[in-house]
């Protein structure tokens, strides 16, 4: 018996603590971060994007305050990103947790959104929670943050109806339809009926749109060029490599461009003009040959630089513009460079491009970018800007091979090839290859586990055709951070008041 004045027990946490303020709550919103991977190549279970972030969701909007259901989206973005860049272990090792505890923290803001307005304000919930998502992705987006990746709408890559988002507004109006359905679910489940059936014709009409747009148009199409990809499988000695590269390309039947995948010539050419001319009789034989050189130049800096070599010699050049953090620089690296004593990080900086350029072969224009840049929306609107007709990545993966990434990776050309209305090729040097065509389908896929080439015939837009995306840009994302930026003003004036 409680005599007066005695304190009352406080009653029972609802959640179980685990240790260190984990909760049950709290790793049932890690493991719910993760699972949007499932819907990324290898798994590739694309359909599932538009209900898996209905878990973690439900965990954010049944928090007992919205400083818990911030805390538990800050534990869901810190397993999204662990899953996201698990194969970065090898090159970045503990900093992944640094990496998932820093970045995961912006998820915060999306999880005390959906604990703000699901099931009470379901309109502005389907307006605010998408666009929160967004800017998240774009703050992944920045360049000195590391770059993109796991863009929830990249997901959609074997899909050409949802492709047509990204004609319209980017891999971002992908990302954010997903969220907004994933949004709509939850309010079916947790609305009153009234809402719920009124939540489904909202959802369904934010997808007829675009996906009839894609089916719709059809990117026109004036000539076409044949292009031949080369995939000569991981070989670590830099003259064993070009030769299996070379061997491979005079199998080939002539084609009007030949791509190695990247760091395929481990010699600087500048100081090689035997093997540069070695090259250009391969080129003059077969057709012209975009190369990609790794080697340090005379002055001891390093860089990977796209030569396009035709039958007189090196035609142009193009120096990577975004590099691999950690992979090939380390952010900071004067507070953190100690990474590359107990990792596989850079042991020194590469030395970046100045940015995106376009080359010439024949009548046809290419855009020549490497590897990582592939991830990127701007670079592939920067080469279309500049008269590209064709996008030409080359890429070496060997490093993750046997990991979800080289698959995950090849399917941004489809994104990229959607966004811009341009066909899409990568060549990898230890695979995936892979074409696509302007609208992202499908031409040629070269495994990991496969060698040799694989020839595809591209049919070329002419310059001047623009997707909308092309055309406006990240006015999806602009538009997201206004109305994100819209809520948390309203949010601060309404708990200020």
């Amino acid at each position: 018996m409680i005599g007066r004045g005695t304190a009352r027990p406080s009653p029972r946490p609802r959640a179980t603590a685990l240790a260190g303020g984990l909760t049950l709550e709290r790793g049932a919103s890690l493991l719910a971060g993760a699972a949007p991977l499932l819907a990324f190549p290898r798994p590739g279970l694309g359909w599932l994007a538009w209900l898996v972030l209905v878990p973690g969701m439900a965990l954010c909007r049944s928090a007992p305050t919205l400083r818990e259901a911030a805390v538990r989206g800050w534990w869901f973005g810190a397993g999204f990103l662990l899953a996201a860049l698990y194969w970065t272990l090898p090159n970045i090792g503990p900093g992944l947790l640094l990496v998932a505890v820093v970045f995961g923290l912006p998820w915060a803001v999306w999880g005390a959104a959906i604990r703000w307005l699901v099931p009470a304000r379901p309109f502005l919930a389907m307006l605010v929670v998408p666009s929160v998502w967004l800017v998240i992705e774009l703050l992944r987006s920045w360049p000195r943050l590391g770059g993109p990746w796991a863009l929830l709408g990249a997901s959609q890559w074997r899909y050409p109806p949802m492709l047509g988002l990204a004609a319209l507004g980017g891999v971002w109006l992908i990302s954010f339809a997903i969220v907004a359905f994933n949004t709509a679910v939850v309010l079916a489940l947790v609305a009153p009926p009234l809402r719920a059936r009124l939540i489904a014709p909202a959802a369904a009409i934010l997808l007829a749109g675009p996906a009839a747009y894609a089916l719709t148009n059809e990117p026109p199409a004036d000539r076409t060029l044949t292009v031949a990809l080369v995939q000569p499988g991981i070989v670590h000695d830099r003259a064993g490599r070009l030769a299996a590269a070379e061997r491979i390309t005079a199998a080939l039947p002539p084609a009007d461009l030949i791509v190695w995948g990247e760091s395929s010539v481990g010699y600087d050419l500048a100081r090689r003009p035997d093997l540069t001319s070695r090259l250009a009789a391969r080129a003059a034989a077969g057709g012209d040959l975009l190369v990609n050189e790794d080697a340090r130049d005379a002055t001891g800096r390093i860089s990977k630089s796209s030569v396009l070599i035709g039958p007189t010699g090196i035609q142009d050049r193009y120096v990577k513009t975004r590099l691999v953090p950690f992979g090939e620089y380390i952010p900071f690296r004067d507070a953190i460079g100690w990474l590359s004593r107990i990792s596989a990080a850079a042991s020194e900086n590469r030395v970046p491009g100045t940015g995106a350029r376009v080359m010439s072969t024949g009548d046809v224009t290419i855009g020549p970018l490497v590897c990582f840049e592939s991830a990127f929306p701007d670079l592939g609107r920067a080469v279309a800007e500049r008269g590209a007709q064709v996008i030409v990545y080359q890429s070496a993966t060997s490093t993750f091979q046997d990991s979800w990434a080289p698959p995950q990776h090849a399917a941004l050309a489809a994104v990229r090839a959607a966004e811009t209305g341009r066909p899409t090729v990568q060549a990898a040097l230890t695979g995936v290859s892979a074409a696509f065509d302007a609208r992202g389908r499908r031409l040629a896929w070269l495994d990991t586990g496969r060698r040799g080439s694989v020839v595809v015939t591209l049919r070329v837009p002419p310059p001047e055709s623009r997707t909308p995306y092309d055309r406006y840009g990240d006015y999806v994302a602009h538009l997201a951070i206004a109305v994100t930026l819209a809520a948390v003003l309203a949010a601060a004036r309404r708990r200020f008041r």
